[in-house]
C-alpha cells in the first residue's frame, strides 16, 4: 500500500511541477494562440524581434504585434528545442513552431520578478534549413 501512495504521489507532484514551468507555459500559449493571455506574462518593455519589427516596446505594443503575426501565422505546433533552468532567477527556452505559413525559431528570456516570471525578450526567425 505504502508503494502505491508514493507512485501517486510521484506522478501527481511532477504534474503539478509541470503545470508550474514558466517555459511549458509560454510555450502552451503560444501553441494555443492565445498571445492576449501570454501578454499577461510580459514586462513593462519586451524586447521584441520579428519579421517586420525589432525593437524595444511597451507590453501594450507587443501584444499587439505578436498578435498581428500571429493571425497571419496561426500556430500548429510547438516543440521545444533547447531551455536553461539551471538558474532560479532566469528561464530561456527556444521552440520550434510549425505555423499555416511555415515554420519558425522562437527563443525567448523569462526573469523571475517577486516570484513570477516576466517575459523580456521574444525573437521569432524563420527556420533556416541546413544546405547538403
Amino acid at each position: 500500500m505504502t508503494k502505491l501512495y508514493l507512485f501517486f504521489l510521484l506522478i501527481f507532484s511532477s504534474a503539478f511541477v509541470n503545470a508550474q514551468d514558466p517555459i511549458e507555459h509560454t510555450a502552451g500559449l503560444i501553441k494555443s494562440g492565445e498571445i492576449q493571455q501570454l501578454a499577461k506574462t510580459f514586462a513593462p518593455t519586451v524586447e521584441l524581434s520579428i519579421p517586420d519589427a525589432d525593437d524595444s516596446y511597451p507590453a501594450h505594443k507587443a501584444a499587439e504585434l505578436l498578435e498581428a503575426f500571429f493571425k497571419q501565422n496561426q500556430p500548429r505546433s510547438v516543440k521545444i528545442l533547447h531551455r536553461i533552468t539551471s538558474n532560479p532567477n532566469y528561464r530561456f527556452a527556444v521552440l520550434l513552431v510549425s505555423t499555416s505559413n511555415g515554420n519558425y525559431r522562437i527563443s525567448f528570456n523569462l526573469k523571475n520578478k517577486g516570484g513570477h516570471f516576466e517575459l523580456n525578450d521574444l525573437h521569432i526567425e524563420s527556420e533556416r534549413r541546413n544546405s547538403p
